[in-house]
């Protein structure tokens, strides 16, 4: 029985260890994400968008930004097929046509923006950084000012479909901003030497 007892005791110690030694860990990869997403304003959204990005980007300001652009991408992405469907299917009336057409335009506008962000950070050099970096936030810039022209056409939105829209886009712009956020952490540390 007391042999027993000191199976179970020293069993709970080591568990107990294991786990302190786990939390004490520098930098699990939940760590990697929240120090890289404490820079933006819609902390909880990167932090579950980007956590699939840890073992990889780890401590990169770099990677960072490119996995926010990225996720960006695919997400305005999804927004303007959505758009076009409603679009296609004629389910919004009334007064939101012309604007459901141009927040469609703004937002292909903004797509267009992000590969262009996206393909310059896959080629930041040093000669060049600071000069891709203002290109970049200016591109993301303009990408939140699209979201922006989008939501003035659905401002105090009347019925459920045009909530929707209003509520997918304004969510889109969260994307945006953090991925703006992330950028301008990268421009401020400058460029590590983990880019590849």
């Amino acid at each position: 029985m007391l042999m027993a007892n000191t199976n179970v005791y020293l069993i709970l110690l080591l568990l107990l260890s294991v786990l302190k030694w786990v939390q004490s860990t520098p930098h699990s990869s939940t760590n990697y994400v929240q120090d890289a997403c404490s820079v933006t304003r819609y902390r909880a959204l990167c932090i579950n968008t980007l956590a699939p990005f840890s073992t990889t980007a780890k401590t990169s300001p770099s990677k960072w930004a490119r996995a926010g652009v990225s996720i960006t991408i695919g997400e305005t992405n999804k927004v303007t097929q959505y758009l076009m469907k409603v679009k296609n299917y004629r389910t919004m009336k009334g007064s939101y046509k012309i604007p459901l057409s141009d927040c469609i335009e703004c937002l292909q506008d903004a797509i267009d923006q992000l590969h262009g962000s996206l393909g310059v950070l896959r080629k930041l050099n040093a000669r060049n950084f600071y000069a891709q970096m203002g290109d970049i936030t200016t591109w993301l810039s303009a990408v939140l000012t699209d979201h922006e022209t989008c939501l003035d056409g659905f401002e105090n939105p009347r019925g459920k479909q045009a909530k929707m829209v209003r509520n997918r886009v304004l969510r889109s712009s969260y994307f945006t901003s953090n991925a703006l956020a992330l950028v301008n952490k990268l421009a401020t540390s400058g460029l590590d030497n983990t880019v590849a």
